[in-house]
């Protein structure tokens, strides 16, 4: 079937914000890892790489579906999605994701991707609105055609809360929960081995971080790649239903859609897995230096606690089928091995910074993503 050159376009800028996740968001799962030099930058990114597009076998074969890939397809209402929309956000989030790598802001790629697909429609719903008014009330001034649009907008269901409000508040459960569960490993892990020689505990624990940060690359795979393959997924969607007007698609119900996409372009998700684990191969050395070292210093002991209890959050997290930040995930694992040493060896400085990158990403994404609407619609 042959595919217009804009879905095209998307299809290609999608996977390049897959690509730049992986450089941006993956290292965090090697920050640890190459902090208490158990791999080297290069070979740690060759060992989360081969982890994150392991993952694509994972949810295919063993969980057997992609809950995440759906919940960021059906985040914005079908009415108000078309190909202009998907375009904008995409390109807002390859912008914010690029300024934040050059700054070393470990921001979030996931909420990036999400608050530019919000953003993009909201514009786009507040557009037609305004456009309608226009037409009924050409004699009205721009302000009060716009004063009006924006009335409109706010009875209209752009955005499905049901997924968008879950999404928001594990902004700051994920890491709690990361924290949570780093910190009861760690007691754990040194209660029981609180009798054992420090060096020979010292080599056991670099062994058993190889499959921390294996778990750990797992759950990023699988948890990130989705977010890409649910954009692409609304783009052909709507490309099958708005433009082909193909009755398969349209006898389906909108909650069905995602999942038969899924079987006939298979293609997508290996796509987006493949293009996540190249680009965690590029490395984010930047990124790792804020995440191991800036935050708190971590052990080989410590690494395996961070990574077991960020590996876990983020399963949970797609069994619940909620998109996290693996960012905001290993951070609050790492905040909780420091602080099980005391409040003190955790730097609040970096932690309150990295926190205000975390909260203004998808307001700041959603207003680059609705400029970028503009534009785009403007050229077209």
């Amino acid at each position: 079937m042959d595919l217009p050159i804009l879905l095209i376009i998307i299809i290609a800028l999608a996977l390049v914000f897959d690509f730049i996740n992986g450089f941006h968001d993956a290292a965090n799962s090697i920050a640890t890892i190459v902090s208490t030099k158990v791999l080297t930058p290069f070979q740690a990114v060759l060992w989360a790489a081969l982890w994150n597009f392991a993952a694509f076998f994972t949810a295919l074969y063993i969980i057997g579906e992609f809950r995440i890939g759906n919940t960021i397809a059906k985040s914005v209402n079908e009415d108000f999605i078309n190909l202009e929309v998907i375009l904008a956000g995409l390109i807002a989030a390859i912008i914010w994701n690029l300024l934040t790598w050059w700054f070393g802001i470990p921001s979030s790629s996931s909420h990036t991707l999400i608050g530019g697909f919000m953003g993009a429609a909201l514009m786009h719903a507040l557009v037609t609105q305004y456009t309608l008014i226009s037409g009924v009330h050409p004699d009205a001034g721009f302000a009060h055609n716009l004063m009006q649009a924006l009335k409109n907008l706010l009875s209209l269901d752009v955005v499905k809360y049901d997924k968008v409000i879950p999404i928001f508040l594990f902004i700051f459960l994920a890491p709690i929960i990361g924290m949570v569960i780093s910190v009861i490993i760690t007691l754990i892990i040194v209660f029981v081995s609180r009798k054992s020689n420090p060096h020979k505990s010292d080599r056991v624990f670099k062994k058993l971080q190889l499959f921390s940060s294996a778990l750990f690359s797992l759950g990023h795979g699988t948890n990130d790649a989705q977010k890409v393959m649910g954009i692409i997924g609304a783009a052909i969607i709507y490309h099958h239903v708005q433009t082909l007007h193909d009755p398969i698609y349209l006898a389906l119900e909108s909650k069905e859609r995602f999942s038969y996409f899924v079987t006939h372009y298979v293609w997508v998700p290996f796509a987006s897995f493949l293009a996540i684990a190249l680009g965690t191969m590029s490395g984010g050395w930047k990124i790792v230096k804020t995440m191991g070292t800036r935050i708190t210093k971590v052990t080989p002991l410590e690494g395996v606690s961070a990574e077991t209890a960020g590996a876990i959050t983020l399963f949970l997290t797609e069994h619940l089928g909620i998109p996290v930040s693996t960012t905001h995930t290993i951070t609050g694992s790492i905040i909780g091995v420091g602080l099980t040493k005391r409040i003190s060896a955790v730097r609040w400085g970096i932690t309150v910074s990295l926190l205000w990158a975390w909260v203004l990403t998808i307001p700041v994404s959603a207003v680059v993503a609705g400029l970028t609407y503009l534009l785009v619609t403007f050229i077209k």
